[in-house]
């Protein structure tokens, strides 16, 4: 729930000298504060120029003050406790009670002004991801700053020149504060609220962590082998649902702050990216997709019109990003009999339990013990059994009855009489093959169909063969 704590009347704070004689010392906004895990409605504008909202996937927009004109928003860099899954939270470095902050929504043309109080245990900044600005507001700590003491205010101000999808994430000390992570969602509205209208505007960041079984913390030293990768620092089945009305325009804005590029894939509909941190992309340069690769540092948005109902998937088709809290010293056991060795192993470890010999499903049924603060690799059930996914999935619902406006999870879907795939209980064909010398089934070749082929060895480069 946001803390809105006096918003608008302000608190007094320390700020820099220089800045309090440029902005007249005047108190600072106050910091809304958020708790809830929960996606949260969209921030209507209660004062500024109007615009469509976002709504941000397990997450919220942050409130703000209009002071002679401008924009003021407070974020507030501190250490924070995410809950990533009913069952497991983390120690992690955010913005405003929450990792990933709340998201920023101005329109082109505002000053926007944004206080960056710093309540982390080492100097910070922020950077504005794909922002047109000043270079002495870049936020590079070091080249374009000094980096932001810890108990400091620094003040960011510049005019969101350009409509788009932008993000925020510190640049002072990267490798330990985003993967702590500390990064946010910025949207900049286009001026015309007309301009490329939709019914449903999603936002949300992709980011991965290395946190060991029964720990809370992330190994911040991590390159590669990370074990959670999540929406919005939210791994399913904690991930909340997109529920949108049959026929909206829909459209999903993603920011990759992982180590690693991200294709990510929607069940049932085709899409095109319709924008990215660069810009909107030009209609004649667009084409259906189902899947889009999203780079470390890129932002994608994509549209579609959703014209199926049902529960349809969305998420990224690396198959490891789809599970939690992965070892990846396990060994394969498929094919591997256990049953002599298991009943030696349980005369000692009366809880063994046999995994991987038919593949790694039945690990999503087992309710075998695990560590304080860690889930399932495989969990979340649907209305036909165990979901058997992790991670980076959550599910797009398309509903006929859904309200214009109505972000409620509508439960699961009733599929009509005849539209569900069932088990054939009838007789089953003879299958037909035809197999080469070798073994391998492929079709056969009549003698008068043998086919003959030149060789011509090539010359030159002497050793090569």
């Amino acid at each position: 729930m946001v803390t809105r704590r006096n918003f608008f009347t302000g608190a007094a704070a320390l700020v820099g000298a220089g800045v309090v004689s440029r902005i007249g010392a005047a108190s600072l906004p106050e910091a809304p504060m958020m708790s809830s895990a929960a996606t949260q409605s969209p921030l209507m504008p209660p004062n500024g120029r109007p615009y469509n909202p976002v709504v941000t996937l397990n997450g919220w927009s942050l409130p703000w003050r209009m002071n002679n004109g401008v924009k003021e928003f407070h974020l507030i860099a501190e250490p924070v406790v995410r809950e990533l899954a009913p069952g497991m939270k983390a120690n992690l470095w955010g913005y405003n009670g929450q990792s990933p902050g709340p998201t920023i929504e101005v329109v082109e043309g505002d000053r926007v002004r944004i206080f960056v109080t710093n309540h982390l245990p080492e100097h910070t900044s922020i950077h504005w991801h794909g922002q047109r600005l000043p270079n002495g507001m870049d936020g590079v700590t070091g080249l374009t700053q000094p980096g932001i003491p810890v108990g400091k205010t620094f003040v960011y101000e510049f005019i969101a020149k350009r409509p788009g999808t932008f993000m925020y994430h510190p640049h002072a000390d990267e490798m330990t504060q985003m993967a702590m992570g500390m990064m946010g969602f910025w949207v900049t509205h286009p001026k015309n609220p007309a301009f490329m209208p939709v019914d449903r505007d999603f936002v949300f960041l992709l980011n991965n962590y290395d946190i060991e079984p029964g720990s809370f913390t992330p190994k911040v030293n991590t390159m590669l082998e990370f074990n959670l990768f999540t929406f919005n620092s939210r791994v399913f089945p904690g991930i909340d649902s997109m529920n949108v009305r049959q026929g909206d325009r829909v459209r999903i804005r993603t920011g990759n702050l992982t180590m690693t590029n991200h294709p990510i894939h929607m069940h049932g509909h085709e899409f095109e990216v319709t924008g990215t941190d660069g810009g909107w992309t030009r209609p004649e340069s667009r084409w259906p997709e189902v899947t889009t690769d999203i780079a470390v540092g890129q932002m994608r948005a994509i549209e579609f019109v959703a014209t199926d109902p049902g529960d349809w998937a969305f998420h990224c088709h690396k198959s490891h990003h789809t599970m939690n809290a992965m070892g990846h010293s396990v060994p394969t056991m498929i094919g591997a009999d256990h049953r002599g060795v298991a009943q030696k192993i349980n005369k000692l470890v009366p809880d063994y339990m046999v995994m991987g010999e038919r593949g790694m499903a039945d690990m999503g049924q087992m309710e075998m013990p695990l560590p304080d603060n860690t889930l399932p690799m495989m969990s979340g059930q649907g209305p036909f059994g165990g979901i058997e996914m992790g991670g980076m999935f959550t599910v797009v619902k398309v509903r006929k009855d859904q309200k214009p406006g109505d972000y409620k999870d509508p439960g699961w879907y009733k599929h009509p009489v005849g539209t569900l795939a069932y088990e054939w209980k009838g007789a089953m064909p003879e299958a037909k093959r035809s197999s080469s010398g070798g073994g391998q089934s492929m079709p056969s070749v009549a003698p008068e169909q043998e086919i003959e082929m030149t060789v011509r060895k090539p010359t030159g480069h002497g050793g090569h063969h």
